[in-house]
């Protein structure tokens, strides 16, 4: 059917109408057919058109009552609004947005509105004043649009490696997600990420992750395999030379590498509260699970790892991916939930870093404030970044080459 034109339509409906109302039904059938044929108009808009074009109708404009002629409505005039974020604000965004690890719009929000200065110190971004202003004040909505061309979702399930424990899982309380309500550093979760590459057989690498509830703080490290000796070794490294804060509570799943007669030991000789999770509940371990993903298999990836040099490497990476972590990545932190009906809606609180989380908590004392704020003034975010990338690649390209030699 050719293409019929607007002007052609309001003639052919002018036309009709008029005969439209004064059929009888069956007329009136007849010319709606015909008229759907012509127009191309679904049959219940073709039947209100033909049944009130021509007539008056009177309606309210700015106050005053007006009298219309009912027929096609004329299109109306699009005004755009000008443009607030233009090319330039868009390239410095997405500038950052690299430097930052590619996070999500509300965690990128509180980046632009503090590290902006940082970045300008030490010579990574160069900023007119007016463009400075704007990325200080846009929203986290504005950020997803201007990123939406760049975003590239990729989802890979790992699989899990915990293998029941022994008896002594009686001893060792659950704790669920609900009873997390610690306010104060130092109670942990742990789990262990396998680096197996999809290949289960022989020994490979292990990644011990450990979340702070309170703050978010994370610190990774890379360990041989998962034996009771390694994993109790790293846990050992983590408590006495990593954490800014005392160790006061531990919870993990129920493998054995953690449900073992020396760590409980080691928890009740140095007062540290030592639970567990429910059986197949990963919820239970929702702040240290969330971290597997974002800081081990987003950095590190789902290759295999087994040998000395590439778990070297494994800390080498760790090493700098812990400042960036804990001082330079904002997170956000569930605050409440409700569910209405079958919605369920969440609230969160203001993306900020682990280590302004604990600056807020007041409980370091004065030695280690001023310890960790002239680490956090000596260290370049983007420098860190790209000297991770640099490992990141070798210990990728050294997978690679594993993967030939297997095959071949």
């Amino acid at each position: 059917m050719e293409r019929v034109t607007m002007k052609e339509k309001k003639a052919v409906t002018k036309v009709l109408a008029d005969r439209y109302r004064k059929s009888t039904k069956k007329g009136k059938g007849m010319i709606l057919n015909e008229f759907v044929q012509i127009t191309g108009h679904t049959r219940n808009y073709a039947s209100w058109l033909l049944r009130v074009f021509g007539t008056e109708k009177y309606v309210w404009i700015n106050g005053e009552r007006a009298r219309i002629i009912v027929g096609y409505t004329k299109k109306r005039k699009q005004t755009k609004r000008p443009r607030i974020y233009d090319d330039e604000v868009k390239k410095a965004v997405r500038k950052i947005w690299y430097m930052f690890d590619c996070i999500c719009g509300k965690r990128l929000v509180t980046v632009l509105r503090t590290m902006v200065p940082i970045l300008e110190k030490f010579g990574e971004i160069h900023l007119t004043p007016v463009t400075r202003d704007k990325i200080t004040h846009i929203s986290a909505a504005t950020i997803d649009r201007l990123l939406q061309a760049e975003k590239k979702k990729f989802r890979i399930k790992g699989r899990s490696h915990t293998k029941p424990s022994s008896m002594l899982k009686s001893k060792i309380p659950i704790r669920t997600f609900g009873d997390w309500d610690e306010k104060t550093p130092g109670f942990v979760e742990i789990d262990l990420v396998g680096h197996d590459g999809g290949n289960t057989r022989g020994e490979f690498c292990f990644t011990l992750d450990v979340t702070d509830v309170s703050t978010g703080w994370s610190e990774p490290i890379g360990i041989r395999n998962k034996a009771q000796k390694w994993t109790f070794e790293a846990l050992q490294e983590v408590k006495t030379h990593r954490l800014p804060f005392p160790l006061l509570g531990i919870d993990s799943d129920n493998g054995s590498e953690f449900i073992n007669d020396q760590l409980y030991r080691y928890c009740g000789n140095n007062n540290i509260v030592f639970t567990r999770s429910r059986a197949n509940r990963k919820n239970d371990n929702c702040f240290v699970e969330e971290k597997n993903n974002s800081i081990v298999r987003r950095n590190v990836g789902y290759q295999r790892y087994d040998t000395e040099e590439e778990l070297a490497v494994l800390n080498e990476i760790y090493s700098i991916l812990r400042l960036l972590v804990n001082f330079f990545y904002p997170s956000m932190k569930l605050v409440e939930k409700i569910r209405e009906g079958s919605k369920v809606k969440k609230k969160y609180d203001r993306a900020t870093t682990p280590y302004q989380r604990l600056l807020d908590a007041n409980t370091l004392d004065e030695i280690t404030r001023k310890k960790l704020a002239l680490q956090f003034n000596s260290l370049n975010p983007v420098e860190l970044q790209r000297s991770m990338n640099k490992l990141k690649q070798h210990l990728f390209s050294m997978a690679r080459y594993e993967l030939v030699e297997n095959v071949q």
